[in-house]
C-alpha cells in the first residue's frame, strides 16, 4: 500500500505545480495585455477632445469591456491616418457602428 500512496503523493505534487505554474503563465499574460492597453489608452487620449475623453471616461466606468473595444477601434482610426484627433461627434458615430442592431417587435393578439 505504501507504494501505491507514494504514487498518488507524487502525481498530486505534480498536478499542483502544473496548476501553480499554469496560474503565474496567466497572470503574467493579463499584465502584459494590461500594460499594452494602457499604452494604447496613452496615446489615444492624447488625441481625444475634451468632449470625447469625458465620454470616453464615462462609457470605461460604465462597462470596461466596451471601453477597451472602443479604444482598439479609436487606435486603428488614428493609425490608419483617418483623422488627427477625435471628436465627440466622431466618438458618436463609431458607438453607432459599433452598437448592435436592436430588433423590432411586434405583438399580435389573437
Amino acid at each position: 500500500m505504501s507504494e501505491l500512496e507514494d504514487i498518488r503523493r507524487k502525481k498530486m505534487e505534480e498536478l499542483q505545480q502544473r496548476y501553480l505554474q499554469d496560474a503565474s503563465e496567466q497572470a503574467q499574460q493579463e499584465a502584459q495585455m494590461q500594460q499594452q492597453i494602457s499604452q494604447v489608452e496613452a496615446v489615444v487620449k492624447q488625441r481625444l477632445t475634451k468632449e470625447a475623453l469625458q465620454r470616453y471616461s464615462n462609457i470605461k466606468a460604465a462597462d470596461p469591456d466596451k471601453a477597451t473595444q472602443l479604444l482598439l477601434l479609436m487606435a486603428q482610426f488614428l493609425q490608419a491616418g483617418r483623422a488627427s484627433t477625435i471628436t465627440d461627434d466622431m466618438l458618436k458615430q463609431i458607438l453607432m457602428k459599433t452598437a448592435p442592431k436592436k430588433r423590432e417587435m411586434k405583438i399580435r393578439r389573437v
